[in-house]
């Protein structure tokens, strides 16, 4: 048995953030219908990169084990069957800007008028009020006006981007905390709720220590490439193979590292002993580091890091992690069968349970795959009204 057996989810996201969250879930228990356009469905099921048969590698990494209704919800009988199915489910999830759920007769006063136990999350840029409510935005552009890329880079280089779509990310994470407190606070208290998450917002709570800074100092935070603000060492360093090697040390590991890279100069200063101090005079203490670390081979510096108790990490590429011995033990990375890609490799959802089965690695649907079977089975549609829907465009 899974956490979330029972749990139906009716899901209208699109893209990432909302899908990455009812994935999820999906892989906790829940039945998540996706509604899709006709035709196109997710937009991201046109991205790149393809894998074989035309399929989208983007859209296959945050829909597994979901079921695929496409709907035209510009149709009043589309909208009809919309709102049928909303009153049979747990939690309805949309990512629309403000208001166009209302046009489509599929809002929450409404919704929760048939179903008042529902949980229903609206996911939208900037949230379902203020100035900037009606933007549209993406993931680069979260990063941008949040601050994150003005963090994100090298003191001496322009702003940068994070390595992954971190802004949808954790919104998608978000998302799924708002649903679980959602269910829970049903459970306890017998009502359902909507929550206004807002992608701007969850960029700004990311911001905490940052933040910390202007409050406390007036400071504001700006590039610093891989080193921390407020301790010293934490950075990564450039070996003599050309690998590099992320240290990063509080006041208990200073004298081993000290020891391991030979740096007497630095060791019998007392004043460097307290992390106060070493921030102070950061740039000498970076820059014997920095000298020493270079006259090493990365792999036998790591090991020689940690086995002295230093917190110590290899500067790792995509390949070389997933690849690594450890978390091929944890069972990191596992696959789906799809019916035209084939056996694919996939990220496993990264919970591990005992008193609930795990996770299992779903399989994304194909476009429209469930509809047929959801409107017979769930909805009681016979096949002639099923065929007429599908003749007047609505499925």
């Amino acid at each position: 048995m899974k956490p979330l057996e029972g749990i139906r989810i009716l899901d209208f996201s699109r893209v990432l953030a909302g899908p990455m969250a009812t994935q999820i879930l999906a892989e906790m228990g829940a039945e998540v219908t996706k509604v899709e356009r006709q035709g196109t469905g997710d937009e991201s099921r046109s991205f790149e990169p393809r894998v074989a048969g035309g399929e989208s590698a983007y859209f296959l990494a945050f829909n597994r084990g979901k079921r695929s209704l496409t709907l035209n919800l510009k149709s009043p009988k589309g909208q009809e069957l919309a709102r049928r199915l909303a009153a049979e489910s747990d939690v309805v999830l949309e990512n629309f800007l403000p208001g166009e759920m209302e046009r489509f007769g599929l809002g929450y006063d409404r919704l929760a008028g048939l179903n008042p136990g529902l949980i229903y999350v609206s996911s939208t840029g900037f949230g379902q009020t203020g100035p900037y409510r009606n933007r549209p935005g993406y993931d680069t552009v979260f990063q941008a006006l949040s601050g994150l890329m003005h963090l994100t880079g090298h003191a001496d280089g322009p702003p940068a981007k994070a390595g992954i779509p971190v802004a949808d990310m954790s919104s998608g994470l978000w998302i799924a905390i708002a649903i679980l407190s959602g269910l829970v606070g049903k459970a306890r208290h017998g009502k359902g709720c909507r929550v206004d998450l807002s992608m701007m917002d969850v960029q700004a709570s990311l911001l905490a220590l940052a933040a910390a800074r202007l409050f406390a100092l007036d400071e504001d935070v700006t590039r610093a490439g891989t080193e921390h603000p407020g301790r010293v060492p934490s950075a990564a360093f450039e070996c003599c193979d050309g690998g590099w090697l992320h240290i990063s040390g509080s006041d208990q590991h200073w004298p081993a590292l000290v020891t391991a890279l030979g740096l007497a100069e630095l060791a019998a200063d007392s004043g460097l002993d307290k992390n106060a101090g070493r921030v102070a005079d950061r740039e000498r203490v970076m820059a014997a580091m920095r000298s020493a670390i270079l006259r090493h081979d990365r792999a036998p510096l790591a090991e020689q890091l940690r086995a002295a108790g230093i917190p110590a990490g290899e500067v790792n590429t995509v390949r070389e992690i997933l690849s690594d011995p450890h978390m091929q033990a944890r069972g990191v990375v596992g696959a789906f069968e799809h019916p035209s890609a084939g056996r694919f490799p996939a990220l496993r959802t990264p919970v591990r349970f005992e008193g609930f089965d795990d996770p299992e690695i779903g399989c994304p649907p194909r476009l429209g795959a469930d509809t047929e079977r959801i409107l017979s089975e769930e909805l009681g549609l016979g096949a002639a009204e099923i065929e007429t829907l599908k003749t007047e465009g609505v499925v």
